[in-house]
């Protein structure tokens, strides 16, 4: 039996893969701790792990303008390092230095930035994570920009040859925002790291990729020792069965397209159900809506009988029972949907969420349009090509089938094991 200390940051997408593979850790024996902002310690501790708050402690539940701010397409993920992570380094230092103490490894975050730090210093084996193939940053696979999501109408041999530049100027753009990180190194008398984003957050002992194997990969560039285990799918925070609203309304007619916004995307937006409902009464079909809290209250008023709005529900046992998945593309909902195997319509913000959802038109699954071309008549004609086109879904289908073989969670903790 092992103390396994799993930490990370971020919205629920960043969170339930975790407690995913926390919950597969305790099925063999092992004693998970959750070492993650104390906004979450109640899920944490409702699921029945133990609980270590680390910083930053910035919940952006509680501060539309920061959700706002760090879903820029252009200086989001900027944002996220600058103001978020970077100036609470020292504290989530000292805090993660606390959480693993008597611990026997420890499992990171991309966005954990203290983490190779107190494993640096303690000398603890551990494992990094990256939940999404942006996150490689590879000269060998082309990614797409959150800035630039234009460049996906270039032709794929002008996107392969200029993967290297693209995949070096991120480096170089971001090491710029890592100097505080590298002063503060320094002021614990440690030498300079390797890029913190990239190369030095891949532990030496290996990395586990928590996403399908249909995104591709490895690369040569690649750290050494990385696992693609697929996606560790976790949504027991929103139900562990499907409300008996939801049931009735799905019992009561066709399959409806179901539109979600993930955890982060539906915090600030508004226009996006307008457009919904305008959607769908153009189509004349069903839909269902996971709005959250503030804006299901809203729209109650405005919705037939063909329509169902709901706050959220477990996308694992919904899924499956829609005609088409419309998404923004974090990657937790992305592999939900891809296991369910239903067309997509992608409409990404930033962050990874623009590459996610060209990966998934490039698997032939999908279909993208950006924020700002979100109406109703240009989303009901997506989505009737979506439906009317029966490749979609027999690709989605097939790759369901590919990721329903795939052992995430088995795998994640067999390499876990053999570490310790």
């Amino acid at each position: 039996m092992a103390r396994v200390v799993i930490t990370t940051w971020g919205s629920f997408g960043d969170v339930n893969p975790y407690l995913g593979l926390a919950t597969a850790l305790r099925a063999r024996g092992h004693v998970p701790v959750m070492a993650m902002p104390s906004f979450y310690g109640a899920t944490v501790r409702d699921a029945g792990f133990a609980f270590a708050a680390v910083e930053p402690d910035a919940d952006p539940a509680l501060d539309p303008a920061l959700v706002r701010k760090v879903m820029d397409p252009r200086r989001g993920t900027e944002a996220i390092f600058r103001e978020i992570l970077l100036p609470h380094l020292p504290a989530a230092h000292a805090t993660l230095m606390a959480a693993v103490q008597g611990a026997d490894c420890m499992i990171t975050h991309p966005a954990a930035l203290a983490a190779p730090i107190v494993a640096e210093q303690t000398g603890i084996p551990w494992l990094s994570t990256v939940l999404s193939p942006l996150t490689f940053m590879s000269a060998y696979d082309p990614i797409l920009p959150p800035p630039a999501t234009w460049v996906r109408h270039l032709p794929w041999w002008v996107l392969r040859k200029t993967a290297p530049w693209v995949a070096d100027a991120g480096r170089r753009v971001t090491s710029r925002w890592m100097e505080p990180l590298q002063e503060f190194r320094a002021s614990l008398g440690l030498p300079r790291a390797i890029h913190p984003i990239f190369d030095g957050q891949h532990s030496p002992y290996g990395t586990l990729a928590l996403y399908s194997k249909v995104f591709g990969g490895p690369f040569a560039d690649w750290p050494q020792q990385v696992t693609i285990t697929g996606q560790l799918r976790y949504d027991v925070s929103h139900g562990a069965v499907l409300s008996p609203e939801i049931e009735r309304f799905l019992d009561a007619g066709d399959a409806p397209i179901v539109f979600t916004l993930g955890s982060s995307v539906v915090l600030i937006a508004e226009q996006f159900w307008d457009e919904c409902l305008d959607a769908t009464r153009r189509m004349g079909g069903r839909a269902i809506l996971l709005a959250g809290p503030v804006q299901s209250a809203r729209l109650q008023s405005r919705v037939s009988s063909n329509v169902l709005v709901v706050d959220a529900a477990p996308h694992s046992l919904l899924f499956p029972r829609a005609a088409a998945i419309v998404q923004p593309c974090g990657i937790g909902t992305t592999g939900t949907a891809l296991a369910s195997g239903r067309p997509q319509l992608a409409v990404p913000y930033t962050n990874d969420q623009p590459d996610n959802a060209w990966r998934l038109c490039r698997l032939g699954v999908a279909r993208m349009m950006s924020p700002r071309a979100y109406r109703g008549r240009a989303v009901a004609r997506e989505l009737t090509t979506l439906l009317s086109a029966p490749g979609y879904r027999q690709q989605a289908e097939a790759l369901a089938a590919v990721v329903a073989s795939e052992r995430g969670a088995e795998l994640a903790c067999d390499r876990i094991e053999a570490l310790l």
